[in-house]
């Protein structure tokens, strides 16, 4: 891909946890703090976050999509992925409640760390 991304060690270390409905997504104040520690994200209404990949060609981007597939599942949160050809969109919210959650950005940090 690249570029080098900066990835926040703090983030890093964390664990993605079970967040059940009923908790609350992060706030606009908490996200303007978190989304300052992810590079290259985009935040999309306050509910998600999103980032584009690119990779040479469909080969890539499938090995990078099957790496992501293996970091999400071992964190237990997993993001909407879309593939054109090389290109990869990444998507992610908390689904249960509605919104963002620190998980999020756990799994974003994780990602960019990974596949640089």
């Amino acid at each position: 891909m690249g570029s080098t991304v900066t990835c926040d060690p703090e983030l890093m270390k964390k664990k993605c946890v079970p967040c059940e409905g009923g908790a609350e997504p992060l706030t606009a104040g908490e996200l303007k703090g978190l989304m300052g520690r992810v590079e290259g994200w985009e935040l999309v209404d306050n509910k998600s976050i999103k980032k584009k990949f690119m990779h040479k060609d469909f080969v890539k981007a499938m090995k990078f999509v099957n790496k992501v597939a293996d970091v999400s599942e071992a964190e237990g949160h997993h993001p909407d992925i879309y593939i054109f050809y090389n290109k990869v969109k990444i998507e992610l919210s908390t689904h249960a409640i509605g919104g963002l959650s620190e998980n999020d950005f756990i799994l974003a940090t994780k990602i960019d760390s990974g596949f640089e």
